[in-house]
């Protein structure tokens, strides 16, 4: 029977049927503002709150502007990185090559079993060649599975093509698993859905869920569908 990592994150355990299949690696795709990052997030902190270590790689923000960022719309996770549960690193893109070295060092210090990249669509813009990128990918997933972590890797994609769910077209055939967020516009707002497009080893729901982002974190409709033109 395969184990699965609960995300501890309002409904989609339910539509994962369980969890994520622990070592997994899962791409949490979706434009700008949908929620990767908080999602992710949440992902650490929940699992820090039951004893699990996590690490985050950011290729953009620092360990401060996280924070404070997350902190606006209700997610404190000062606490734990403060207690060595949640560890925050920025790592400059343009030096992908040191990247395998920088992610074993730091799971290995600090022992964590969850981990997030953000983003996998920052590395990419700094590699041209196809192949290239497929390369970099299987060496991240090598040193996760290697180290048996659960991992996220954050892609952006553009916002006026929701058929897309990745932005260079290879992050998809090395994942274990996608996770689509939609923001689209209907009516005279804009409204919050996920899509598991795959997930290895696990049935899942095969329907797009509405979801709302609230002090309490993210919150899926599992029992409701969204209607969005795909």
């Amino acid at each position: 029977m395969i184990e699965k990592i609960k995300t501890y994150v309002t409904g989609l355990d339910e539509i994962l049927n369980g969890g994520i299949p622990k070592g997994n690696e899962v791409l949490i795709a979706g434009p700008t503002g949908s929620g990767k990052t908080i999602l992710s997030l949440e992902f650490l902190y929940n699992g820090a709150l039951k004893g699990e270590k996590g690490l985050y790689v950011s290729f953009e923000e620092d360990e401060k502007a996280i924070v404070r960022n997350i902190a606006e719309i209700g997610l404190d996770i000062s606490k734990q990185v403060d207690n060595k549960m949640i560890r925050i690193i920025k790592y400059d893109p343009y030096r992908f090559e040191n990247l395998t070295d920088l992610l074993s060092m730091n799971i290995k210090e600090t022992g964590a079993t969850r981990v997030v990249i953000d983003s996998i669509t920052a590395i990419n813009l700094y590699i041209q060649e196809a192949k290239d990128i497929r390369k970099i990918l299987v060496d991240i997933q090598t040193i996760l599975r290697d180290n048996n972590c659960t991992a996220f890797l954050i892609s952006e994609i553009p916002s006026e093509n929701n058929k897309m769910i990745s932005r260079f077209g290879v992050e998809e055939f090395v994942s274990d698993g996608i996770i689509i967020l939609y923001y689209t516009h209907v009516s005279s707002e804009f409204s919050r859905s996920v899509l598991v497009w795959k997930m290895r080893g696990s049935t899942h729901s095969r329907k797009i869920h509405p979801f709302k982002i609230s002090k309490e974190g993210i919150v899926i409709y599992p029992r409701e569908e969204a209607l969005i033109k795909l």
